[in-house]
């Protein structure tokens, strides 16, 4: 999802006020299903058990200033954020997968791994 707003609270977080809102990120998600392929021989094929779906990935690009990212790296040390994944409509508790910040282009990107329980 282009250009749109992405917002993260650090898990310490409990109103409005505490979540960052980071203006016009790229944000994307991956959803992969847990396989189980069992080869059977002797002619029977492969038998294939669907275990469930992993938790998705956000990939979350966009610029920011050095205060914001002093910011973000103190949610990044101190335990997992909350997300508002735009695509569902709901708050994501994660675990920061990656965090990247490129200073002398204020660009970042982050990768957060959904936290299922």
């Amino acid at each position: 999802m282009a250009g749109t707003d992405f917002f993260i609270r650090p898990a310490s977080g409990t109103s409005s006020s505490d979540w960052l809102r980071l203006p016009n990120a790229d944000i994307s998600v991956a959803i992969t299903r847990r396989i189980t392929r069992t080869v059977l021989h002797g002619g029977e094929g492969d038998d294939l058990v669907d275990e469930g779906a992993e938790s998705a990935v956000y990939t979350v690009v966009g610029e920011m200033d050095y205060e914001e990212y002093k910011k973000i790296l103190s949610m990044f040390r101190s335990g997992q954020p909350y997300i508002h994944d735009p695509f569902e409509e709901r708050d994501v508790k994660c675990v920061f997968g990656k965090i990247e910040y490129d200073g002398s282009e204020k660009t970042y990107k982050f990768e957060l791994i959904e936290d299922i329980r």
